[in-house]
């Protein structure tokens, strides 16, 4: 069984405290939140106060995704905001190394994220202190674009590099996620689902995440 982490990118802002119970409510596993500024990726999203205005609202893991071009320098008010998970990019402007160790000394869990056209080896070294690693299956910046299948192979390339090693990262994939597709990733090897269109745009957020954890 897959774990769901719905993407609040595609939520209603305007209910957003509410949009976190119903999918807490629904058995959703973790909350993805997407922070872009507006430099890495041309998209401007959430802050700090954002996330600590929402941690209330649910007990669910916060996954940070940090889509900055300097995440280290934003790292310690999202831990102290009450992130619980910070992603990283290696394709940023920082020392990946460093950068990890900076989320472990805050008691917080690491991960990190490789965009579609960024090799695998580029995040390979850093597995073993990953608690994910968060494939892209769309270019990062933007909601509701089409899932670039030719990641899978990433997927499975990823999958067999950790099975070999014996770590424990899990691997998640984030955009254009759809039951369809999400199918296919865990047939490639995801533990984890990040979906927001999918799940926020249906008529029905707790069937949809039903659907989702069936799969």
């Amino acid at each position: 069984m897959a774990r769901i982490s719905p993407s609040i990118l595609s939520s209603d802002f305007g209910n957003l405290r509410e949009q976190i119970r119903l999918i807490d409510r629904a058995g959703a596993d973790g909350v993805h939140i997407d922070v872009m500024d507006g430099h890495f990726v041309p998209n401007l999203t959430f802050g700090p106060v954002i996330v600590a205005s929402i941690r209330s609202a649910t007990r669910l893991p916060f996954e940070t995704h940090l889509m900055v071009e300097s995440p280290e320098k934003m790292i310690r008010d999202f831990a102290m905001s009450g992130s619980d998970l910070l992603i990283v990019h290696p394709e940023a402007r920082h020392d990946m190394h460093s950068t990890l160790e900076l989320i472990e000394s805050l008691g917080k869990k690491a991960g990190v994220a490789v965009n579609p056209e960024t090799p695998l080896s580029a995040v390979v070294p850093f597995l073993e202190q990953s608690e994910m690693l968060l494939v892209m299956t769309v270019h990062p910046g933007f909601g509701g674009q089409k899932f670039i299948r030719d990641v899978l192979g990433k997927m499975r390339e990823a999958r067999n590099i950790i099975t070999e090693n014996g770590l424990h990262t899990r691997i998640s994939v984030d955009g254009g996620v759809t039951l369809e597709t999400g199918r296919i990733s865990v047939e490639a090897g995801a533990d984890e689902l990040v979906a927001g269109t999918s799940i926020f745009g249906s008529r029905d957020i707790g069937l949809a995440i039903s659907n989702f954890k069936s799969i």
